[in-house]
């Protein structure tokens, strides 16, 4: 809650009290589970309004494939962000722990993670400006971030989180293009 009130601080506790491994693994395997939930309440019972007509339903079968996917997507999003926040940081002369890059990776995912509770509304205008609220704030905790868990100066932090930014819209779209991919060969949703 403490990334929300006083962000700077809350990184400053993170770096302080190192989680081990197992909490950061259970933050981001509890989280995950908001958007994958609520889109699965939102795809089955509520209906996706894309803006006229009315309201688009996935069967629940398919509603509950196309959440358990996302939900290891997110996972797997989150550990690919932290092996590339460990990897890129020798090119800064950061020497930090796995553990230390996943606590960034998960808590900055955090707010994205939980712009999935606005699936409960599912109206287009409404979740595109609340994701762009969590995007924009899931940024703003990165370049907060980087500097204190990662031990580096603050100019050097401001290119790294950059390259960070730059590596998870890269993943994005490659949790895009494999979206894609699957449902062009079958995998894709079946509406009522």
């Amino acid at each position: 809650m403490g990334l929300y009130t006083h962000p700077k601080q809350e990184w400053h506790a993170i770096e302080k009290n190192h989680e081990a491994l197992k909490s950061s693994l259970s933050h981001v395997i509890l989280i995950a589970l908001i958007p994958a939930v609520c889109s699965f309440i939102a795809t089955a019972y509520i209906g996706w309004n894309p803006g006229s007509g009315d309201p688009i339903y996935l069967t629940p079968q398919s509603a509950m494939f196309m959440s358990v996917g996302m939900y290891f997507g997110l996972i797997a999003g989150v550990f690919a962000l932290a092996y590339l926040a460990y990897w890129m940081a020798k090119t800064f002369d950061a020497q930090p722990t796995f553990t230390q890059a996943l606590e960034l990776a998960s808590y900055t995912a955090t707010p994205l993670f939980m712009v999935g509770l606005a699936a409960l509304y599912p109206v287009l205008w409404f979740i595109m400006i609340v994701g762009l609220i969590g995007l924009a704030y899931s940024v703003y905790l990165l370049y907060a971030g980087v500097p204190i868990i990662m031990n580096i100066p603050e100019e050097k932090g401001f290119i790294y989180a950059s390259s960070m930014v730059t590596a998870g819209l890269v993943l994005l779209v490659g949790l895009m293009a494999t979206s894609v991919i699957l449902w062009s060969i079958g995998f894709g949703p079946m509406y009522q």
